[in-house]
């Protein structure tokens, strides 16, 4: 992934080399075209002569419908046709299940230089990952200072002013079995609508740095095992130093959420003194917010008892007087 005039692309050789696509066409130079949508076309009513509307930004991919149908196309009428796909300049045309390009394909993929690719992917799978990988490399994204933790499978972002004890706290869940994620700096992408995923600079992966002693290598001091190049930003929580003005809540009957790049993450401000353990802290967050997935929420179940009991007291006192 690469970033030009504010918009995040891809080249076509990062494409071929991370799917292991065959180059029909070794003599077109390609490594100047960018690919900067997410979604892919299987061109359907293009390969019929309807071209309005039609997306040319996007990777084209023939599968074998649309092979089928234009080898039972007239000679003519298919030269015409293909033609006119390849004068749009699409960025690359992909043949899947390693079926031949037609000579008229290649024809026309010389004369509008545009790669003719090949893999023997079925159609279905290789398009599914091929939008799944696109969908991350091109999603939107922002930095923050916090630290990014996987505790029991929960991606537990941790923020706060600098110095309050974030990445003390990571450490000691590091210690307790979890897995760090980014540490200082942590860049997140949103890949849906609902889901944010979070990782670290390449230059400061794995590091972690701590006042007083300095820069630690987590995976060369704990193991491979102790560190993660991405998870999802499942819960946030928001350390600050503890106030005696201020009221915390104490029973978690709503939720308060932060937003990133337009999705809202559920966000726990959670007051810092001495003597508070951290790392127990998060860890009981990121259990309690794995159960409210699961749909119990203790902070509900504990509400619905006592108006219960409020409600048998009352019925109580009625019948005594």
């Amino acid at each position: 992934m690469k970033r030009g005039m504010n918009l995040y692309y891809v080249n076509i050789s990062q494409i071929i080399k991370k799917f292991n696509l065959e180059n029909s066409l070794s003599d077109i130079d390609y490594e100047h075209i960018q690919i900067t949508q997410s979604d892919v076309n299987r061109p359907a009513l293009q390969l019929a002569g309807y071209f309005d509307y039609f997306d040319a930004e996007r990777v084209q991919i023939i599968g074998k419908v649309e092979y089928t149908y234009l080898s039972r196309m007239d000679k003519n009428l298919r030269e015409k046709i293909l033609e006119r796909l390849f004068q749009f300049h699409i960025p690359c045309l992909i043949l899947c299940r390693e079926l031949e390009p037609f000579p008229e394909m290649i024809s026309y993929a010389k004369e509008y230089n545009v790669p003719l690719l090949r893999t023997s992917e079925t159609t279905s799978e290789f398009m599914a990952e091929l939008i799944r990988w696109l969908k991350v490399e091109l999603a939107p994204r922002t930095s923050i200072h916090g630290v990014l933790v996987d505790v029991f499978g929960e991606g537990v972002l941790i923020t706060g002013e600098s110095g309050v004890g974030k990445s003390e706290a990571a450490l000691e869940l590091i210690k307790r079995g979890h897995r760090l994620v980014a540490d200082d700096v942590v860049e997140i992408k949103k890949v849906s609508n609902q889901t944010l995923i979070g990782s670290s600079p390449e230059v400061i992966r794995h590091f972690i740095e701590l006042r007083g002693i300095g820069i630690v290598d987590v995976k060369k001091l704990y193991g491979v095992e102790s560190v993660k190049d991405v998870h999802n930003i499942d819960l946030v929580i928001k350390m600050e130093l503890w106030n005696e003005q201020m009221e915390y809540d104490r029973l978690g009957l709503t939720e308060e959420y932060i937003e990133f790049l337009g999705n809202k993450v559920v966000c726990h401000a959670i007051p810092i003194r001495p003597g508070r353990n951290l790392a127990v802290i998060c860890e009981t967050a990121a259990v309690n917010h794995r159960q409210k997935k699961m749909g119990y929420n203790a902070a509900e179940e504990l509400n619905n008892r006592i108006m219960v009991n409020l409600k048998k007291k009352k019925e109580k006192q009625k019948l005594n007087s």
